[in-house]
């Protein structure tokens, strides 16, 4: 059977929509994910808001209820009847983070093993047919097909097979032999 990673934070999970919500909430601020086109919260946040931005996402509740992208259950259910699935996240970058991706993964996709969850910090080590994947550099260093999930921040990066959402992503897998 073949293999599908798939990265959480901005692929399944909506961070930025909560990354945004607490910058703009504490620094009275409205930033929209139109604002960042072709570029990450930390380039356009200024120096002295970078501490802050990392706290964020070091706070205990930050990924504990992250809102879903839509489809990403229906579609990752039926692929899961002819590919294996595995949740990929650099959540070592994060530790406190370990916990509650675990239990949003549990909540939202129970027809995931646990033993189906890779939490690390380099996906360079992944070994599987397909990446989805919202970082260009963590594509660029996979040894099978990636797939671009599209996030405000790579809108400008080229030369990878993309996908906008995960409806796409269904099209996509529709026409992969089994």
């Amino acid at each position: 059977m073949q293999r599908i990673c798939v990265d959480m934070d901005e692929v399944m999970a909506d961070t930025l929509a909560e990354h945004l919500r607490r910058y703009n909430q504490t620094f009275d601020e409205d930033v929209t994910p139109q604002d960042l086109a072709g570029k990450g919260l930390w380039e356009i946040a200024p120096q002295d808001r970078q501490q802050q931005l990392r706290a964020f996402l070091d706070a205990e509740d930050f990924f504990e209820d992250l809102a879903l992208i839509p489809d990403a259950q229906q579609v990752l259910l039926s692929l899961s009847t002819r590919f294996e699935i595995f949740i990929a996240t650099q959540a070592m970058t994060v530790p406190n983070s370990l916990g509650p991706k675990y239990r949003w993964l549990q909540r939202h996709f129970p027809f995931i093993p646990p033993t189906h969850y890779v939490f690390c910090g380099n996906k360079s080590i992944l070994r599987a047919d397909y990446l989805i994947d919202d970082l260009p550099r963590n594509l660029q260093r996979f040894e099978g097909q990636g797939l671009l999930y599209t996030a405000p921040h790579n809108l400008t990066a080229s030369g990878f097979t993309r996908v906008d959402n995960w409806l796409q992503v269904a099209d996509y897998f529709a026409l992969v032999p089994e």
